[in-house]
């Protein structure tokens, strides 16, 4: 019996998977010639692992929102995010990388190396694990935090709880909070802004010649800066103003370039809300490269960091806070990181994208805004956010935005309703279509007027909340929501469970 197309597409991304991990030991059994290959050999290919991980879970966070909102398709997105996350990661990922993955253990109290060597890989394996099993659930979870709970599991099974730094643990913990709230909020911010400035409007198509060119200003300085900020530093560090200024400058020659294009652009387009959205398209294209390209630069070491530690531990048979990336480590990561969004990257991509609430365009332009901008923000106040945190955050932001906003209007066409009963459909259907084409500032005097007026039309407080119930709108998938808030949660826990039991397994292997 020949297996359904399903099942096929199944077996195809396993020996994929299969196929890459066997490569990589091949390559590491014939190219490393050390005393310790097999050692060598088991990293690299978990290095390999996680790497396909991150692919799979963790890129869908930078174009899973133009994915949903159509501005890519699911086979263009891969091949973008492909592109700019294995760039990123060969072009700016760096030549040393932190063994000890935000100082959450200290490396004094590491015994030898050999004791390193297997918490690292119990490290390793336990973040890609977790990472596996949270793709396979559909829940988008931070690789940092993953590979956080795995040091701090194994090295608190190597070392005792001591090793830990709770203080560092702590900020960690408090950013499950921080970047989504923050990511949310800018993301909201943003959306309202467009809402108010484009689609609240008579006349879409003149305000979106007047406001969109301003918007990719923004759009371009905060990726640009982002860019220059965290997806650079490994090979070239700058401040702050000095990264504003450039980005600055970047954005003005685009604003330049495209004021003109979007004006020409938008001439002949109908006065409807899609035709804005479709013009969106571009700059949010160019925000999911950006981010993507800087992604790769910057968390790749999630995937490389303890494989690096490992081979230099291996080879200077020494404990030491820094690790250089050879080349063959940095590749690892990089076509395990493309590979790995190609094979498993849809199913997060349309998690992100369309299963917790529906996205445009400009939703999904808010959305890169807010992670950009949350991601400049937090570094600069020391604060440690999550990239994944940000743009899910984001996500919900605009949905529950836009909750508000529906719920919100619904229930003033109900107050017009109830303001004016016994006075005829045809006169209350008039009273709504003139309501629904005033502008914003016409629709808040007429709901003030009828606010003041409540006692006369019998329309208490409480009826008013009861009204604002029956008319509420969940655009936000509650099930999502409560899935993802627990995966965060238990991610640092879950991963440190595993870690410490996979570094006693090894312990107990490889002692005489």
């Amino acid at each position: 019996m020949s297996m359904n197309l399903p099942a096929r597409a199944n077996v195809f991304r396993i020996l994929g998977a299969i196929s890459f991990l066997v490569a990589i030991a091949f390559f590491a059994g014939i190219y490393l010639n050390t005393n310790s290959g097999i050692m060598l050999i088991v990293a690299a290919v978990i290095g390999g692992y996680m790497a396909m991980n991150i692919g799979a879970n963790d890129v869908a966070n930078n174009v899973g929102p133009a994915v949903g909102s159509k501005a890519l398709t699911m086979g263009g997105a891969i091949i973008l995010a492909a592109i700019f996350e294995a760039s990123g990661a060969l072009i700016a990922g760096g030549e040393v990388v932190s063994t000890i993955k935000k100082s959450i253990i200290d490396p004094g109290l590491i015994p030898n190396s050999d004791t390193f060597i297997w918490l690292m890989l119990a490290a390793l394996l336990a973040g890609a694990i977790w990472l596996n099993i949270a793709t396979s659930v559909g829940a988008p979870v931070s690789t940092t935090h993953s590979t956080v709970g795995g040091v701090l599991g194994a090295g608190i099974a190597a070392g005792g709880f001591d090793i830990a730094n709770w203080g560092t643990m702590g900020k960690i913990a408090a950013s499950w909070i921080i970047s989504p709230v923050m990511g949310g909020g800018i993301a909201a911010a943003f959306l309202y802004l467009i809402k108010r400035t484009i689609t609240y409007q008579s006349d879409l198509i003149a305000a979106t010649k007047k406001m969109l060119p301003v918007l990719v200003i923004l759009m371009t300085w905060a990726c640009s800066s982002y860019l220059i900020l965290k997806g650079l530093k490994k090979i070239w560090k700058t401040d702050l103003f000095t990264a504003l200024g450039i980005g600055l400058v970047i954005a003005l020659i685009i604003y330049w370039l495209l004021r003109p294009v979007v004006a020409k652009s938008a001439d002949g387009l109908p006065n409807e809300k899609a035709s804005v959205n479709r013009l969106f398209n571009l700059p949010l294209i160019f925000a999911a490269a950006m981010l993507s390209f800087a992604h790769g630069a910057n968390d790749v070491a999630n995937a490389v960091g303890p494989l690096a530690a490992i081979n230099d531990a291996i080879t200077s048979g020494g404990i030491v806070s820094k690790a250089s990336i050879p080349l063959w480590v940095m590749m690892i990561g990089a076509l395990g990181i493309a590979l790995g969004l190609a094979l498993y990257g849809p199913r997060l991509i349309r998690s992100v994208g369309s299963e917790i609430t529906e996205l445009d365009q400009m939703r999904a332009f808010c959305i890169a805004m807010a992670a950009a901008i949350t991601v400049i923000i937090a570094s600069q106040l020391g604060l440690p956010v999550s990239s994944t945190h940000i743009a899910v955050g984001g996500v919900f932001g605009v949905g529950f935005l836009r909750e508000y906003l529906k719920t919100n209007y619904a229930s003033m066409l109900e107050d017009i309703r109830s303001h004016h009963q016994g006075q005829g459909k045809d006169h209350i259907d008039t009273l709504i279509a003139e309501f629904e084409r005033a502008t914003v500032e016409e629709k808040a005097r007429i709901v003030k007027e009828i606010k003041k007026q409540g006692k006369q039309s019998g329309l208490t407080k409480s009826e008013r909340k009861k009204l604002r119930k029956v008319v509420k709108s969940n655009l936000v998938k509650r099930s999502m929501f409560y899935k993802i808030i627990t995966a965060w949660v238990v991610t640092v826990p879950a991963s440190g469970l595993m870690a410490a039991m996979l570094y006693f397994m090894i312990r107990g292997m490889m002692l005489p």
